[in-house]
């Protein structure tokens, strides 16, 4: 993504398997005052959990992780930053311990909030999310919540996804996505988002071609990323 930190010697959940693409939001249970999107980014490739982006909503940063042409590997996992890595001895290994909704969709964008889930985190000023929306509308991706908003903390727990709105695109928050518990990101206005009412379909413009992974991350972050889940 344009103007966003790249963080390095990440690993990725894989290939996609095609079909609609979307967006999930989850919020990191940080504190955006005092976590930098840099450091929750780091803190997350550590744990083997990857989104693609890590965005603080106060201070308008913004760090990616790993190419949107590739999988996540946050979906299913636990929510937050305090988990204990995990002891994966390679990418293959790991990309096949992973949720399979994080590689549902010719796109499945993860985007990691450092916000509360109980305080949603369109409180904030949500400094940076013009540049964000733009990068998504490139590629293609309705600006619509087939799910509607999402639940407020912590029922999303409790409220199961729906295969058939998941199937359909879109935006979605994590307690959405089926097969892959989760609260957060809480009762976010997802109009503050999208500028879209709920459920309205706005289309963006036409997907950007798939590209190069040189136009993903710098020229040396590529030739050492080639095909393989582990870009840097």
């Amino acid at each position: 993504m344009p103007g966003a930190t790249r963080i390095r010697g990440t690993v990725d959940g894989g290939p996609l398997k095609g079909g609609a693409p979307r967006v999930v939001w989850q919020t990191l249970g940080a504190d955006p005052r005092i976590v930098s999107a840099t450091s929750a980014a780091q803190r997350l490739g550590e744990l083997g959990r990857a989104c693609h982006l890590v965005w603080n909503p106060l201070q308008g940063a913004i760090a990616q992780l790993i190419p949107i042409v590739r999988a996540g590997r946050l979906l299913g996992r636990p929510e937050g930053l305090n988990e204990a890595p995990p002891s994966w001895p390679d990418a293959e290994v790991a990309s096949g311990e992973i949720a399979d909704a994080n590689a549902e969709g010719r796109l499945c964008v993860q985007v990691c909030v450092v916000a509360f889930a109980w305080q949603p985190f369109t409180f904030w000023p949500l400094t940076g999310l013009q540049q964000i929306m733009d990068w998504l509308d490139t590629w293609g991706i309705p600006r619509r919540w087939p799910a509607g908003p999402p639940t407020p903390f912590p029922d999303g727990l409790t409220t199961p996804g729906s295969h058939r709105l998941w199937a359909r695109g879109g935006y979605f928050g994590a307690s959405q996505v089926p097969d892959a518990p989760a609260a957060g990101p809480g009762a976010i206005d997802v109009e503050r988002l999208t500028g879209r009412a709920t459920g309205c379909d706005a289309r963006p413009a036409p997907p950007a071609k798939i590209r190069d992974l040189d136009e993903y991350f710098d020229e040396d972050q590529a030739a050492a990323a080639g095909a393989l889940s582990r870009v840097g």
